[in-house]
């Protein structure tokens, strides 16, 4: 099927409407994706019908390959989280997305669907914080990728890295950085973290090895 194709069918499962002809608060908007050749139907739900979008995907658009989810961090607007599905026997994919709010945020698990999500779940939850109710693995949304005494979620953009504290990050990247003139911001130390003079390469400089001076 075309992404015009699934993207009529979606809209007919999930609707866009209500019985006025005024969009819907619990209905989908469908889209397409950039990508020419390689664009997706994407649909944006609610997050209470996010399992019902999923499941539709799966069970009447024949996609039977659950590919990622991840989520991007919003700012102000919350954390959109988002899927991509695939069909093995028709070649086509969908991408599939819904909102959480900032303030706890989490949507219903898709484990129980997509057994093979229960990774990326897992991850989404260490880097930015999200929740999924009805995690269906033994394994639960413990740590996957960082240490377990590892705190905060590295994803979120308020969080701060340590790498940028130890050492110049490269490029323009923070104001007074670049030749606009604006005032540098002062680096920000991460509670935990020692100053640079304290450890890395300009701590060893500064420390010579003993029996450096005999």
């Amino acid at each position: 099927m075309t992404p015009e194709e699934i993207g009529a069918k979606l809209t007919e499962a999930l609707g866009t409407l209500d019985g006025l002809g005024a969009t819907s608060a619990t209905g989908a908007t469908v889209s397409e994706s950039a990508g020419g050749p390689f664009a997706r139907a994407t649909a944006d739900v609610p997050a209470e019908r996010w399992v019902e979008a999923v499941r539709f995907a799966r069970d009447e658009l024949g996609c039977d390959f659950f590919d990622w989810l991840t989520a991007v961090d919003e700012l102000d607007e919350g954390f959109s989280v988002v899927a991509h599905v695939w069909s093995t026997g028709q070649k086509h994919g969908v991408l599939l997305r819904t909102r959480v709010p900032r303030e706890a945020p989490a949507v219903a698990s898709i484990t129980g669907l997509y057994p093979g999500a229960a990774w990326h779940e897992r991850e989404t939850h260490e880097m930015f914080g999200l929740d999924f109710p009805g995690f269906a693995a033994a394994s639960g949304l413990t740590p996957l990728l960082l240490a377990p005494e590892f705190e905060g979620h590295p994803l979120r953009k308020e969080f701060i890295l340590a790498s940028r504290v130890a050492k110049p990050w490269p490029g323009a990247k923070e104001p007074g950085e670049s030749e606009s003139g604006a005032a540098k911001r002062a680096p920000v130390r991460p509670p935990g973290v020692p100053s640079p003079e304290e450890w890395g390469p300009s701590a060893a400089a500064a420390d010579p090895a003993p029996g450096a001076e005999d």
